[in-house]
């Protein structure tokens, strides 16, 4: 399975267990150890990874933005919504290691399992060949969503506030209603208010549904 997948990355591993500990799924990892064969500590570098690739491609790309503009950039281009389809199509859920039990769930192919994993993944190679390596893989697999948008996104929540404050009613608040779900695969369920209306969103972490509820409220206006 991971011979496929370094085909794809381009990058014959000199330790292969690098790899398989970034495809480890905490649900997979051993609780004796801690847990620590999981590849949450790798999800951990390979966002900085991540990070640090897309704002040196940002800066070279956009010479004319200004530092905000660059910034909403970089946070789309390093968002769950961004990683987990590619993740998808590089064939991370297959080759992610989970019980079983989580396989059948359909664990593998929750949007935060994806990108963590395809994060974890990056880390695992700029430690095994470096910097270089994780810059070609991001830049490659990402082409196709830094080519898509010619202006600087504006996230849900950014629209939510720009129209609120354009109009004096202040900022949206946004409370938590409810977390359920295993630890490994939570669904949040958050409550957004502005203007004297309330609308709820689902997601897969905080901020995920936070963006939701702040798409449904948009949603109930026409300006």
């Amino acid at each position: 399975m991971t011979a496929g997948l370094q085909e794809r990355l381009g990058h014959r591993f000199r330790d292969p267990g690098l790899l398989e500990h970034a495809l480890t799924h905490r649900s997979a990892a051993d609780p004796r150890r801690r847990m620590l064969d999981s590849n949450e500590r790798l999800e951990f570098l390979g966002d900085r990874v991540l990070g640090l690739c897309m704002a040196e491609w940002l800066a070279e790309r956009f010479p004319q933005e200004r530092e905000g503009d660059l910034g909403k950039r970089l946070a789309t281009l390093c968002s769950q919504e961004v990683i987990a389809p590619i993740a998808e199509r590089m064939g991370l859920a297959a080759a992610l290691r989970v019980p079983p039990s989580e396989g059948r769930t359909g664990l593998r192919a929750r949007a935060t399992v994806l990108a963590d994993a395809l994060e974890a993944v990056l880390g695992a190679l700029y430690l095994d060949g470096g910097l270089e390596v994780a810059r070609a893989v991001v830049r490659r697999e990402w082409a196709e969503a830094m080519a898509m948008d010619a202006k600087p996104p504006v996230s849900a929540k950014n629209r939510l506030q720009e129209w609120t404050l354009g109009r004096g009613l202040g900022l949206p608040e946004y409370a938590m209603l409810s977390t359920s779900g295993p630890s490994h695969a939570p669904v949040f369920v958050v409550q957004v208010t502005a203007a004297g209306r309330s609308a709820e969103g689902m997601g897969e972490s905080k901020r995920a549904a936070e963006q939701a509820a702040a798409e449904a409220w948009l949603s109930g206006i026409s300006t």
